[in-house]
């Protein structure tokens, strides 16, 4: 039989997999001596196997009941024990963070005869006794038993009627308790279970099945977690932290997540259990308080911190209890983090000699420093300042005020801009926060749960801006001095200061952009820690990084943010504006003659843009892929102009029905597999000998310049030899060297490599076209037709044309690149799809060999930083 159940003495750190990330620190704390309370942790393969057949898997109950006996054993306490009851939590925990998005239950074992016994256990605290029952009861019914939250809610509100949380009585919670039964009864038909065995039986399944809660499945989508780890349950002796105002709860951070500064930062919550903290429902105190409050246990905490970080290496999250002066670990993770936090934090880590460089570059990636790059509010906006709350979650986001998750999911979809205002966050409002620029909540702090999950995501928040008064119902928030803003009126907010402002305040360029343009602050702690990490990754990397640019501007912006290169110049880009004119001219050209003078006339054209490339890339390669897209592109749409011939009759101009009855002949069903690419040089006479000529006149005029001609779409070697040749003759003629290579776009084309690799100095992977043809995707229209259906079905994690699909078009690529390589060793290899800035499919390319990948000029330092990760990651594979 297999083993599902392990005590936490049983496990360590590293059986993440098997306990999940929960289990596991739990296991690793219990075994570096800290104050863990006992307990046990069912693991994640019990949950697949749950999932998959619907019923717990057989030998399982029984393994939970040996290790509860023990539990109890060790404890002297029986579960719901009437006069001295054991008490426990059921909580999930996957191998990787999903903060708030799987359920929980604390309290199980209380019933009416053991909530007795628990108040003796509290010398007599009837008051929290009746809290802790409530408490059960409130989270069995809404995450077991599937009871909407709000009628929780109400009652509760209802009661308090105007009082705090702290004011209310025993009386006042035993009430609670009988109206909170009366709601399960009236919603579910039965009465609440009093039955512990049975109580603690239910959440676990509860738990399990909330891995594929809707919320969790988004979360796992917005952050790449596979769908198919489970979760695992952890089965914990209960500490309260609402035992009086000797007792709370607290969630600590061994240094600044928001900014990566070291120092004391968390909140503390007296008389409270643990997601009084993590909701919001009252604003907390700082850590630091803590000190004035209980010094003894600050000093602990403090002792237990330095330990954590110091044996994790790395910033560390952790949630605690103290229960009438003692101290609870409750858990540790590494903790989420800000972008800039990242970068500070690895490098403090390097200084301080616990990590070296290579794993500093591992823990940060493309995605954060891609955030850091995003504009930023000037140092004058402070005019239309309306309040401040604490800085959670750094960055600049404008947007229209909406007061709920569908309002925001219903504007985003539409285009508009959206900040998210609520009194807190909760895991239901997931959807909202992805599709908004930014949340802003008038309660909770920065451990709430608004601020941990919009650090995960890199997006910014303001929390606990308590001068707000909201309406959620009314659609508004009131500020100081009567500022009223109501839903759809414009606000910023300053993630990095907590400033709001009314209207929309102006962006500046981030710090970050302007060192990767060539300005070095050695002032900036930030800017000096992304320099660092990017040297290190550079001096690490293998591949290297080039530009997708088409003119000489975008390519001194590429060679300024450091490209090695330009991987694609794409001509066909060259011919817009006024130029379509000169194209139009070729395609009415009906004669050999007519054709020349239009070719003649972008000859020249031609040359000076490749000039000017050449000339910003000051020697470093240039790969120019001759023009690819269908000609009837740079035409005018064949419905308009047919309608406007129709309309004009016989006034119709006499160029309008030539050039009609051209957009007729070049019309196509499907032409994106039509009359492109490297069949437009083999049947229109001279295109392509102009454009090869134009680069080879502009080669020669720019001392250095290096020239790569690049033939798209070939399918056969002898499509590629045709056009190799006429360039070859013509690249003689003028005296001037350069390489002759194809896109590979097609599959046949991949599939015949080897063939292909006998006429091709060199291979760029053209990944979109080649995702279109493998998948049979239309990119124009699949994605907003059904892609997110298939999203939500798994049928794939995330989009193929935003991450290389390894499995199909990968394959391709690898097959296509060690058939070339077998038949020209020195066959150059690089990638200019989209995916070439794609931090996942950089990692692809490394490990199947390519020599470049290319991408846009904004996202190359992201090429670069993760092309220094993959290398690094290999050699780390290789070493162990």
């Amino acid at each position: 039989m297999p083993k599902y159940v392990y005590d936490f003495t049983e496990g360590n750190k590293d059986l993440k997999d098997l306990l999940g990330g929960k289990g596991a620190n739990l296991a690793e704390m219990t075994n570096l001596g800290l104050p863990v309370p006992p307990g046990f942790t069912i693991t994640t393969d019990a949950c697949r196997r749950f999932l998959d057949d619907g019923t717990l898997p057989a030998g399982l109950e029984e393994e939970v009941s040996l290790h509860l006996a023990a539990l109890e054993k060790q404890m002297g306490r029986r579960l719901g024990q009437a006069d001295d009851p054991l008490l426990v939590s059921v909580r999930s925990g996957a191998k990787f963070s999903m903060p708030g998005m799987m359920d929980t239950v604390l309290n199980i074992g209380l019933n009416d005869e053991s909530v007795h016994g628990l108040a003796k256990q509290a010398g007599g605290n009837e008051r929290f006794a009746w809290d802790s029952y409530r408490r059960l009861i409130q989270m069995f019914g809404k995450t077991v038993q599937g009871i909407e939250a709000a009628l929780f809610d109400d009652a509760l509100e209802e009661l308090k009627n105007g009082r705090d949380d702290l004011e209310l009585e025993a009386a006042d919670f035993q009430r609670l308790v009988e109206t909170y039964k009366g709601v399960v009864r009236a919603q579910t038909g039965q009465d609440f279970p009093a039955d512990p065995h049975q109580q603690m039986r239910m959440a676990v399944k509860a738990v399990f099945d909330s891995w594929n809660a809707p919320r969790a499945i988004l979360y796992r989508r917005q952050e790449r977690i596979p769908a198919d780890l489970g979760t695992a349950v952890n089965i914990c002796s209960m500490v309260f932290g609402n035992c009086g105002m000797d007792s709370g709860t607290g969630v600590a951070f061994t240094r600044d997540p928001g900014s990566g500064h070291q120092g004391v930062y968390g909140d503390y919550l007296q008389n409270a259990q643990g997601e009084d903290v993590v909701a919001g429902i009252r604003n907390t105190m700082s850590l630091q308080e803590l000190e004035g409050i209980d010094k003894p246990v600050y000093d602990e905490l403090m002792q237990i911190m330095e330990k954590l970080e110091n044996h994790y290496r790395d910033l560390c999250d952790i949630e605690f209890t103290v229960e009438r002066g003692k101290l609870w670990m409750l858990q540790t993770r590494v903790g989420k983090r800000t972008a800039g936090a990242a970068f500070r934090i690895a490098v403090q880590l390097v200084d301080q000699g616990l990590i070296n460089l290579d794993e500093a570059v591992a823990r940060v990636t493309g995605a954060q420093l891609a955030q850091l790059m995003f504009p930023r509010f000037g140092k004058d906006a402070d005019s239309t300042k309306i309040t401040t709350g604490m800085n959670a979650s750094p960055g600049a986001a404008v947007g229209k005020a909406v007061f709920s998750s569908e309002r925001a999911v219903e504007l985003a979809a539409r285009g508009e801009a959206v900040v998210l205002v609520r009194h807190e966050t909760n895991p239901d409002d997931l959807a909202g926060m992805i599709a908004a620029q930014g949340v802003l909540t008038s309660r909770g702090g920065k451990t709430s749960h608004a601020a941990v999950v919009a650090r995960g995501m890199g997006k910014t928040c303001v929390c606990g801006a308590e001068e707000l008064e909201v309406s959620a119902k009314e659609r508004r928030f009131t500020a100081p001095g009567g500022v009223v803003v109501s839903e759809g009126d414009v606000i910023s907010i300053d993630g990095s200061s907590g400033a709001v402002y009314l209207g929309e305040v102006p962006v500046v360029a981030s710090p970050v952009v302007e060192y990767f343009e060539g300005a070095l602050d050695q002032d900036d702690e930030l800017v000096q820690a992304v320099h660092r990490i990017m040297s290190h990754a550079d001096a690490s990397r293998r591949l290297d990084v080039r530009a997708n640019a088409d003119n000489a501007e975008d390519a001194a912006r590429a060679r300024r943010f450091g490209a090695q290169g330009i991987g694609l110049c794409r001509t066909e880009h060259m011919f817009l504006g006024d130029r379509r004119q000169l194209v139009e001219d070729l395609v009415l050209a009906t004669s050999p003659q007519e054709r020349e003078r239009a070719l003649a006339a972008l000859e020249p054209l031609q040359k000076a843009d490749f000039t000017g490339i050449f000339q910003a890339m000051e020697g470093l390669p240039v790969t120019i892929r001759l023009i690819d897209p269908p000609l009837h592109e740079f035409l005018p749409d064949y419905t308009e102009l047919s309608v406007k011939v129709a309309l004009a009759g016989e006034r119709a101009d006499d160029k309008d029905r030539r050039l009609l009855a051209a957009v007729k002949r070049l019309h196509e069903q499907n032409p994106m597999l039509g009359l492109r690419g490297v069949r437009l040089g083999l049947v229109i006479p001279g295109l392509f000998a102009m454009q090869v000529r134009a680069i080879a006149e502009a080669a020669k005029a720019v001392p250095g310049a290096r020239a790569e001609i690049m033939i798209p779409l070939v399918a056969a070697v002898q499509e590629l030899e045709t056009v190799r040749d006429e360039a070859r003759a013509i690249l003689a003629e003028v005296g001037v060297e350069a390489l002759v290579g194809t896109m590979i776009e097609v599959p046949r084309a991949a599939l015949t490599a080897g063939q292909i690799a006998e006429a091709a100095e060199f291979f760029s992977f053209g990944t979109n076209d080649l995702t279109q043809m493998t998948w049979g995707f239309s990119r124009d229209d699949v994605e907003a037709a059904f892609f997110s259906k298939y999203l939500e079905l798994g049928v794939f994690g995330v989009s193929p044309f935003e991450s290389l699909d390894r499995d199909g078009v990968g394959r391709l690529v690898r097959i296509a690149a060690e058939e070339g390589r077998r038949t020209r060793p020195d066959l150059k290899l690089g990638i200019c799809g989209e995916h070439g800035g794609d931090p996942d499919s950089i990692h692809f390319c490394h490990q199947a060999g390519l020599d470049y990948v290319s991408c846009s000029p904004f996202r190359i330092p992201v090429a670069r930083l993760e092309a220094g990760r993959a290398a690094l990651v290999c050699a780390d594979s290789d070493t162990r």
